[in-house]
């Protein structure tokens, strides 16, 4: 290759590698310029009304009232990753995800590793049972069986449960089966009763069409609310999306997407109810 060729060549490289750096650095004042953290918010998307797939994108009133959080804002950007129930804590915990809302309950032990919201919602729960079953409230669960998630807050409430009735004890069939299945399981009289929250347990009788299923509501003196979680030192992050879901509190956002989602307005938080949860 003549001395004039080889030159040539050079100056073609020089001159590539400057259009690239250009891009690059195009690219990355860009993303300077929008000045916007990412914040993957983990989410399961199959548990409706709070997090499920209609015809084809990831809805709910958790992802909703999470898109209306996050909409407008000059500092996050949110995306939605759907995932395991148990993926969601280990991926809290590595890092993965910074947020997280599916149907999430308060408990001290997740207090004590993730960040809480203001509550976004109130779940009462229900007592699923067939038709011609014998139990008629909460203490005639005993000797019975029904299926659980580990993990979940039933879990505890029903080995707390078992500690009292030792004679009698509930029957826990532990599961990786979703809560449509287990209810679909419990209308097939596999199991005899399902402790869940009534708008999703009213979503998925009255989607699928469980017409063996009755519900009984369950008195409690502690209101059953349901959270954000976020990972550890995400202090900022919990800050903006606590003024946020007061501001949607006030402005009858939240009642809107209640009432389209979960069927009533009412499950909606009171504003004195709007503050981090405590043992």
């Amino acid at each position: 290759m003549t001395l004039k060729k080889v030159l040539a060549v050079t100056s073609l490289a020089l001159a590539s590698g400057l259009v690239l750096a250009a891009c690059s650095s195009d690219s990355a004042t860009e993303k300077n310029k929008s000045g916007k953290e990412e914040v993957v918010f983990a989410t399961v998307g199959t548990t409706a009304p709070f997090s499920y797939e209609k015809d084809g994108k990831l809805t709910g009133y958790d992802v909703e009232v999470a898109r209306e959080i996050f909409k407008d804002s000059d500092t996050y950007k949110v995306n939605f990753k759907k995932i395991a129930w148990t993926s969601i804590f280990t991926g809290l915990d590595a890092g993965k995800y910074q947020m997280s809302g599916n149907n999430l309950s308060y408990t001290e032990e997740r207090a004590a590793k993730y960040l809480y919201s203001y509550p976004t919602g109130s779940t009462p729960s229900v007592l699923a049972v067939t038709n011609d079953s014998d139990i008629k409230k909460f203490d005639d669960i005993a000797g019975h069986s029904t299926q659980v998630v580990q993990g979940n807050t039933t879990v505890t409430q029903l080995q707390e449960f078992n500690k009292k009735h030792s004679d009698k004890p509930v029957d826990l069939q532990f599961t990786d089966e979703n809560i449509t299945q287990i209810l679909r399981n419990l209308n097939d009289g596999k199991t005899d009763f399902k402790i869940f929250d009534a708008p999703t347990v009213n979503e998925i009788v009255k989607s699928q069409g469980l017409d063996n299923i009755k519900t009984i509501e369950l008195k409690s003196e502690d209101q059953p609310y349901i959270y954000f979680i976020f990972a550890d030192g995400k202090d900022d992050l919990q800050k903006f999306v606590n003024k946020r879901i007061k501001e949607l509190q006030e402005d009858g956002t939240l009642a809107k997407l209640a009432e389209e989602h979960l069927g009533n307005k009412e499950y909606v938080p009171a504003k004195d109810a709007l503050k981090v949860p405590t043992k």
